[in-house]
């Protein structure tokens, strides 16, 4: 009872401890203030505890945001307010998810639906409403800022779960291929390369519109490697972005605020769903595919051992009455 106990606390300081981590490093490319930032990593972080461990790790999500934000936080109760939004947030999706059936593997294109409109879209709602709120009561924020820094604070956390959740879904279940093929681990490689070096491409020049280059990557890691290599790229794609944003490189520069956000959060959303939806659904047609390979097998292998003078599909002969 007592080892049982010691593991949960255990458990609860590593949430918290991996939280406080994931968020230093998010706050270094903080757009709005230094509690806003275009991708809050320690919210798909969250969630990812939360769906492998269950609601008992809540309170190291609680103690790692209130240790965050009270080095930032104007008052005590914004930080008690911004903390309690950012674990009632992931809490919150946690429920919608369990409702939905979700399964963690994102093997099926409804789960991944799933994550994007309930875990993302709908259960960031409370962090942002919750933290913008308590900033402007505090007088940290201007009334009038409000919609912005909650669109950039509401985009950011639902980003950390778009990009961060998957990646670390699918950490936790990947096995090292000591099998593979030296093709595949070249291939592996050249996908790795071609993804940063596009993205790099991409994002320190002015035309917006070369962005989507890193399109093609994303499919090619989507069909060959599935969810394995597409939410890695989805999560190398986006820092890379937003470190350009940050610094006002490439298609980011000389914009407002505003539209800085617009240009990133739609390239990072393309980013992931492209990766995301495109990845479960070739999971799908493969299952699928699979499944009907096993049952044509197992048909073939019933009919061969029928004897080889009968015909399976002739009606028996009638027998006179005696």
């Amino acid at each position: 009872m007592l080892a049982g106990h010691g593991f949960e606390v255990v458990l609860v300081l590593a949430v918290a401890a991996t939280y406080y981590g994931a968020a230093r490093i998010g706050l270094l490319q903080q757009l709005v203030r230094e509690q806003v930032t275009p991708l809050w990593p320690p919210t798909g972080l969250a969630l990812a505890a939360l769906l492998v461990f269950g609601a008992r790790v809540w309170p190291g999500i609680a103690l790692g945001a209130f240790l965050v934000n009270v080095t930032l936080g104007p008052s005590v109760l914004a930080v008690l307010a911004i903390a309690a939004g950012n674990t009632l947030a992931p809490l919150g999706a946690l429920f919608l998810l369990r409702r939905a059936r979700f399964r963690p593997e994102l093997d099926r294109l409804r789960d991944v639906l799933a994550l994007i409109f309930l875990g993302a879209l709908a259960g960031m709602l409370i962090s942002s409403t919750i933290g913008t709120g308590a900033l402007v009561l505090s007088g940290a924020v201007d009334a009038g800022d409000f919609w912005s820094t909650w669109s950039v604070w509401w985009t950011g956390d639902a980003m950390g779960v778009l990009v961060v959740t998957p990646f670390l879904l699918v950490l936790r279940r990947i096995r090292w291929p000591v099998r593979a093929s030296p093709a595949r681990w070249l291939e592996a490689a050249a996908l790795a390369a071609g993804t940063l070096l596009v993205t790099l491409l991409a994002t320190r020049t002015a035309h917006s519109s070369l962005l989507f280059l890193v399109s093609p990557c994303l499919i090619w890691a989507a069909f060959r490697f599935r969810l394995e290599g597409a939410a890695p790229c989805a999560l190398a794609v986006s820092i890379l972005a937003i470190m350009a944003a940050a610094s006002g490189a490439g298609p980011f520069d000389d914009e407002d605020l505003f539209a800085t956000m617009v240009t990133l959060q739609a390239f990072n959303g393309t980013t992931a769903l492209t990766a995301l939806l495109l990845a479960a659904v070739i999971t799908e047609r493969n299952r699928t595919h699979d499944e009907l390979s096993r049952l044509c097998n197992r048909f073939a292998l019933m009919l061969t051992q029928l004897d080889p003078g009968t015909d399976p599909y002739e009606e028996p002969p009638e027998h006179p009455p005696p």
